[in-house]
């Protein structure tokens, strides 16, 4: 499976290569996706990602901003990210990450799924393979507030099939346990979810059983 390790230019890294945390330049993966950053300012633009590493980004933004300005971002597939702006181009800027060592490991993880992802686009929207958890229950929280119990019928890394009456929007956030989680279908038994972050296999073993 593709990992990273380090440079800050724009390059799909290299197959096997290894993560180098304690380097001070990454390896620079170009993906494309869209979402949401707020300013200093508290005021929240669109943006879309261009290229991404554990060190920094280079979003795609409809207004300019300053060098060393703080900015939080936030895309599907990889979450919140937040940083200083230290460069600027035209159409957008590039950000390098405030993150602890944690979220770096994290990210990182989040960015070799990504890379696969694109190199296995022509499979299956299921990636990941799902197992049924022996730890089936487990509580539902919608975006009104409401908790109600339900079944989680089976989980990957990716996202859960969830056996409850309810029927949130698709698109609606919902919390599942303690796993955030967006509603991408319906079917007879529930809802099935994405979560909004890539899962550790040996977290969700301890989670579910």
């Amino acid at each position: 499976m593709t990992t990273l390790s380090a440079p800050l230019v724009l390059r799909v890294p290299v197959p096997n290569a290894r993560i180098e945390p304690d380097r001070r330049r990454h390896k620079r993966v170009s993906v494309t996706l869209l979402g949401r950053f707020m300013r200093a300012n508290k005021q929240e633009y669109p943006c879309k990602l261009h290229d991404i590493s554990v060190g920094g980004a280079a979003l795609m933004s409809p207004v300019a901003v300053p060098e060393g300005e703080r900015v939080v971002a936030y895309f599907d597939l990889i979450g919140g990210i937040e940083g200083s702006v230290v460069r600027c181009f035209e159409g957008g800027f590039a950000i390098r990450f405030s993150a602890t060592q944690h979220k770096r490991e994290k990210l990182a993880a989040q960015l070799t799924w990504l890379i696969n992802r694109d190199e296995l686009s022509g499979l299956n929207e299921r990636r990941h393979e799902r197992t049924s958890p022996r730890n089936a229950t487990s509580s539902l929280r919608l975006t009104e507030g409401l908790v109600i119990a339900c079944q989680v019928l089976d989980v990957s890394i990716s996202g859960a099939s969830v056996g409850t009456e309810a029927r949130p929007a698709i698109g609606s956030e919902v919390m599942l346990g303690k796993l955030r989680g967006k509603v991408v279908r319906h079917h007879g038994q529930g809802i099935g979810l994405q979560f909004l972050d890539i899962q550790n296999p040996a977290a969700l073993r301890r989670y579910f059983g």
